[in-house]
């Protein structure tokens, strides 16, 4: 088989990092943390568990989180993994099965989410489509946060599920959405990016719309129907945040 890295990137992440680590040790050996300043037992579990860990001071940047890593190994091909992620045994083999056959491609997943105890089927959380597999030579990432893989290779959907473990708490919840909105807004105000008061209301409801009506929310009952409003904060948040960088910038 094709030398294969698992890179997962990791922030205080002691609750999930030996299993992460055991679910892709099913994979390879290889497996590289990038950490950006844990103050926790993370680091010191990885390095117990086998994993290389790689420190990179926190930036705001997602994407150059994941870049950091791509001449830190000689791997041919690198999946990119988060720590409360978790392969189903179908996608395990599906990976192993890919990287076999050392075709010229990229490969996407199904995600299933998982948050507040409930496994979202519609909604703003409804199962998607993720790529992560990717011949190491082959792909970049861009933007900040929600960032996205470059790549021109061919897509291919492989089998199984990657379950993803998200927020457990509605503390956990407001602490990403206001480290994601803050990087957000200061990474489109510096590319001239401009929003007004109205505008920023706008934004927020059509993303409660969108959540609830248009992707269906309203069929996971009250758990749709709080993640749809969470959904309308986040994103009148991000939009008043780039509005009030205008206004202090005038």
């Amino acid at each position: 088989m094709k030398k294969i890295a698992v890179v997962i990137l990791t922030k205080n992440e002691e609750k999930n990092i030996v299993a992460v680590i055991e679910n892709v040790r099913k994979i390879t050996d290889e497996i590289i943390i990038i950490d950006s300043g844990s103050d926790d037992a993370t680091v010191g579990l990885a390095n117990l568990h086998g994993a290389r860990v790689l420190y990179r001071k926190w930036d705001n940047d997602f994407s150059a989180q994941r870049n950091f890593v791509l001449d830190k190994t000689d791997a041919d091909y690198i999946l990119y993994i988060d720590a409360d992620e978790r392969l189903s045994f179908e996608l395990i083999e599906s990976v192993k099965n890919a990287v076999d056959k050392c075709e010229a491609k990229q490969y996407s997943f199904m995600r299933k989410i998982e948050a507040f105890d409930f496994g979202y089927n519609h909604g703003i959380f409804a199962p998607d489509e993720v790529i992560r597999l990717f011949p190491r030579l082959e792909v970049k990432w861009e933007h900040k946060v929600h960032e996205r893989p470059v790549c021109k290779l061919p897509k291919q959907k492989l089998s199984g599920i990657l379950m993803h473990y998200t927020y457990d708490s509605w503390q956990q919840w407001l602490d990403k959405a206001g480290q994601y909105t803050s990087i957000w807004a200061e990474d489109n105000f510096s590319k001239g990016k401009r929003v007004g008061k109205s505008a920023a209301f706008t934004h927020g409801i059509y993303g409660f719309i969108r959540a609830y009506f248009l992707q269906l929310g309203f069929l996971d009952g009250w758990a749709g129907l709080y993640s749809s409003l969470q959904h309308f904060f986040y994103t009148l948040l991000k939009y008043w945040k780039l509005y009030e960088l205008q206004q202090k910038n005038k």
